[in-house]
C-alpha cells in the first residue's frame, strides 16, 4: 500500500506514459456487448462510485469501441458484488472495482475467494488514508493523540467500518504503536465518520481529503497525519506517519478486475481503455480534486502488487489475530 507519489509528480508520470500506444491484439478484440458494466461493490456517492464515474464520464467520450456504465452492488462491505462478478460470464462484458475490501472479507471469513478469484486489468488510482478526530478532543497532533490513547487503552471511540479497511487502518496503527482504540460501527463509509467527528459522537476516524480540506479549516476537524509516502500538496502542513516515526503507509488503492479464465486479448484491451484517460492532465487533476492520485499499473504489475498487498495484509492479521486467523 504505497503512495510512492505526491499529485504532481504522478500527473506528471502519467502525461509521459501517454506516449505509450495501445497493443494492437487489444485493438481487434470483438466483444458480445457495446457497453460493459463495471460493478462497484458499494453505493452510489461513495468514494470509489465517485472516482469510477470520473472513469465512466472519460471512456464514454473516448472512442473505445465498447464503453462502460457503472452499477453499484452494495451490500456485505463490498462481498456482494465481489460474488457477482467473480460468477459473470468471461466475455469481458463485465467489470469489477477492486480495492484492499477483497483480502480483508478473506481475512473476515466474508468470501471464501481472495482476489486472485480474478484477472487482474489494471490498478488506477491511491487515495492515501488521513488520520483525524473531532476538534472537540483535546490533543492537537498524533503525538498527544497516541498518549491519550496509551493512557487510557481501547476506550478512545474510534469510527470504523467493523472488518473493512477503516478498521484494518486503526487494527494496523494500533499494531505499530502499542496502541487500542474503542471501535464505534459505523455506516455509509467516511461520511458517516466525518459525521460522528463533528458532531462529537466519536473522537477519533480516518477522514477523505475534501474533510481535511474544508471541514479541517472551518475548525470541525483536526488531521493528525497522512498515511502516505509523502505530503499531500493539497494538505501541505499535515505530516506522514513516517515522517512522525511511524513506518506505515495505508491507502485505498482502485483497480479493475475481471472474471477468473477471462481471455489474456480482452484482458489487454480492457488495460488499454482504462489506461487512455489516465493519460489526460485533465482526468488526473480531476481526481487530485478528489484527493485521489492515478498510479496506473497494467495486468502483469497489477498482479504482482496484489502479491505483494495480500501477503502484507494476511501477515497483519496473522500477528493482531484477527478474523480466520483468531
Amino acid at each position: 500500500m504505497k503512495f510512492k507519489k505526491s499529485f504532481l509528480k504522478v500527473a506528471g508520470a502519467a502525461m509521459v506514459a501517454g506516449l505509450a500506444t495501445a497493443a494492437p491484439a487489444a485493438a481487434a478484440v470483438e466483444l458480445p456487448c457495446t457497453t460493459a458494466k463495471l460493478i462497484v461493490p458499494w453505493g452510489p456517492g461513495g468514494g470509489t462510485s465517485v472516482i469510477f464515474g470520473i472513469f465512466e464520464q472519460a471512456i464514454q467520450a473516448s472512442d473505445a469501441k465498447v464503453k462502460i456504465k457503472v452499477v453499484t452492488v452494495p451490500g456485505q462491505g463490498g462481498a456482494l458484488g465481489a460474488k457477482e462478478a467473480a460468477a459473470a460470464k468471461p466475455d469481458g462484458c463485465t467489470l469489477f472495482a477492486i480495492h484492499q475490501h477483497m483480502v480483508v472479507n478473506y481475512i473476515n471469513g466474508v468470501t471464501d475467494f481472495n482476489w486472485d478469484e480474478f484477472e487482474p486489468v489494471a490498478l488506477l488510482t491511491d487515495t492515501p488514508e488521513i488520520i483525524g478526530a473531532g476538534s472537540h478532543v483535546e490533543y492537537s497532533d498524533l503525538e498527544g493523540m497516541l498518549a491519550a490513547a496509551k493512557a487510557s487503552p481501547g476506550d478512545i471511540p474510534t469510527g470504523v467500518s467493523m472488518g473493512a479497511t477503516s478498521h484494518f487502518l486503526w487494527l494496523m496503527l494500533g499494531a505499530k504503536t502499542g496502541t487500542d482504540f474503542a471501535y464505534v460501527p459505523f455506516q455509509g463509509g467516511t461520511a458517516g465518520r466525518v459525521t460522528g467527528l463533528l458532531n462529537g459522537t466519536i473522537d477519533l476516524g480516518g477522514i477523505n481529503m475534501a474533510a481535511a480540506r474544508t471541514q479541517r479549516g472551518d475548525g470541525g476537524l483536526k488531521a493528525f497525519a497522512i498515511a502516505a509516502e509523502e505530503r499531500s500538496d493539497l494538505i501541505p502542513d499535515v505530516p506522514t506517519l513516517k515522517e512522525l516515526g511511524i513506518d506505515m503507509n495505508y491507502s485505498l488503492t482502485r483497480g479493475i478486475m475481471l472474471p477468473k479464465g477471462t481471455p489474456k486479448e480482452i484482458v489487454d484491451f480492457w488495460a488499454s481503455v482504462f489506461k487512455g484517460p489516465t493519460e489526460d492532465a485533465d482526468f488526473v487533476a480531476q481526481q487530485a480534486a478528489k484527493g485521489t492520485a492515478v498510479l496506473y499499473k497494467g495486468p502483469a504489475e497489477y498482479a504482482e502488487w496484489w502479491e505483494e498487498t495480500s501477503a502484507e495484509f494476511l501477515d497483519a492479521a496473522k500477528k493482531i489475530k484477527v478474523g480466520r486467523f483468531q
